[in-house]
C-alpha cells in the first residue's frame, strides 16, 4: 500500500503572487503593519484564505520586534558632511525631536561600497525601526532599497525622479525665484547663476526658480555655473564666470557656501560688492553673517526640517499617516545686495 506525501505548505510568496502584490507587501499585511492600502491588503487577506495559508509564528514574532533606533542616512561618502552646516542643523532639529521619545537616532553616510553595505545590512535585518533619508541624487539605489525593505522612510528633501509617500522640503523654488526678483529690483542686468548639482532635486528646482524669474521680466540667464554646495566649488564657478563674462553685476548662489567662494573671487578680481557686482545666496547658514560684506541671501527652516523630519517619522511609526511638508523660505537682505 502506497501513501501519498505529505502535502506542501504554501509560500509567502506564492500567495504574494496570487494577489498580485511584492512579497514585502504580503509580509506586511501578515504581519498587521500600517502602510498598506486596502484594496492590497485585501487581495492578500484572499489569497491566504484560497491557499491556507499559515503564517510561521516564530517569523511573525521576529517581524514584530522594534529595535527602539532610527537612522538618519545621508547619500555621501565624505565624514565631513556630518560638520557641515546645513547637515550639522539637520542633526540638531532630529535630535530635539526625538529626545522627546524612547528613541535613538544613528547615523550613516551611505554612498560609498562599504557605507551601501552597511545601509543594506540595516535593512535586510531590520536593525532600525525607520528612516529619515537625504542628499539623494539622480540615481541612488537608497530609495529603491528601502523600498523594498518596507521600512518606513521619511525623506528630507525629494528625490529627482517622484515623490516619496512622506518628505519634509524647503521651498527651493520659490526662494531661487524671490533671490532672483531682489537682484531684478535692484537693476541688475548681467544676472549669472551658480547652480547646484543638475542632478539633485534641490540643485534643479533651484535653477528653475532663477530662471523662471528672469523669464518672467522678459530676460535670460547671463550663464549658469555649476557648483557642489562647497565654498570651494563656488569659488572656482565663480573664477570661470569672471573669465567668460567679466561685464556680470549680479550673482545668485544656490548655497551660502557658494556664495561665501564667490563673494572671496570678486574681491580679489577688484571687484566690488554690491556697488559692482550684488550677490545672493541660499540657506542662511552662519557663514552668511560673516562674509565680508555679510551676505543677502533665502533662509530656510534648516533646523526645523531635522524636527519635522523627526515628528513625521514618529507619527509614522505611532501608525499615523501625516502629510508632507514644504517649509516656506524668505528672503534676508544684508550688504552683499
Amino acid at each position: 500500500m502506497t501513501t501519498d506525501p505529505p502535502k506542501r505548505s504554501p509560500t509567502l510568496a506564492e500567495v504574494a503572487e496570487l494577489a498580485g502584490v511584492s512579497v514585502t507587501v504580503a509580509s506586511r499585511v501578515i504581519n498587521d503593519a500600517p502602510y498598506v492600502s486596502k484594496a492590497k491588503r485585501d487581495a492578500v487577506e484572499s489569497a491566504i484564505r484560497k491557499l491556507r495559508y499559515v503564517p510561521n509564528r516564530t517569523a511573525r514574532a521576529l517581524a514584530k520586534q522594534q529595535t527602539g533606533a532610527v537612522l538618519l542616512a545621508i547619500a555621501g561618502d565624505d565624514p565631513v558632511l556630518f560638520a557641515d552646516p546645513f547637515f550639522a542643523q539637520v542633526i540638531v532639529g532630529v535630535s530635539a525631536t526625538l529626545e522627546e521619545t524612547s528613541l535613538h537616532v544613528m547615523l550613516s553616510l551611505a554612498s560609498s561600497g562599504r557605507g551601501q553595505a552597511r545601509f543594506k545590512n540595516l535593512l535586510s535585518t531590520r536593525g532600525v525601526d525607520g528612516i529619515m533619508l537625504m542628499a539623494l541624487r539622480g540615481d541612488d539605489p537608497l530609495p529603491r532599497l528601502v523600498e523594498e525593505s518596507g521600512i518606513p522612510t521619511v525623506y528630507g528633501g525629494r528625490p529627482l525622479g517622484g515623490t516619496p509617500r512622506w518628505f519634509v522640503d524647503a521651498d527651493n523654488l520659490g526662494g531661487a525665484r524671490a533671490a532672483t526678483e531682489h537682484l531684478i529690483a535692484l537693476g541688475r542686468s548681467r544676472i549669472v547663476a551658480i547652480a547646484g548639482p543638475p542632478d539633485t532635486n534641490v540643485g534643479a528646482s533651484r535653477d528653475r526658480g532663477f530662471r523662471d524669474a528672469l523669464v518672467a521680466a522678459g530676460m535670460t540667464p547671463h550663464a549658469v555655473e555649476v557648483g557642489d554646495f562647497t565654498e570651494a566649488s563656488g569659488a572656482a564657478a565663480m573664477a570661470r564666470l569672471l573669465e567668460t563674462h567679466p561685464s556680470l553685476d549680479g550673482v545668485f548662489a544656490a548655497s551660502d557656501n557658494m556664495a561665501a567662494g564667490a563673494l572671496n573671487v570678486l574681491r580679489e578680481s577688484g571687484r566690488t560688492v554690491p556697488a559692482d557686482v550684488a550677490v545672493v545666496g541660499f540657506d542662511d547658514l552662519a557663514i552668511a553673517t560673516r562674509t565680508v560684506p555679510p551676505l543677502t541671501t533665502i533662509r530656510q527652516p534648516v533646523e526645523a526640517m531635522g524636527r519635522e523630519m523627526a515628528r513625521m517619522l514618529v507619527a509614522v511609526l505611532g501608525g499615523q499617516d501625516p502629510s508632507s511638508l514644504i517649509l516656506p523660505t524668505t528672503l534676508v537682505i544684508r550688504g552683499s545686495a
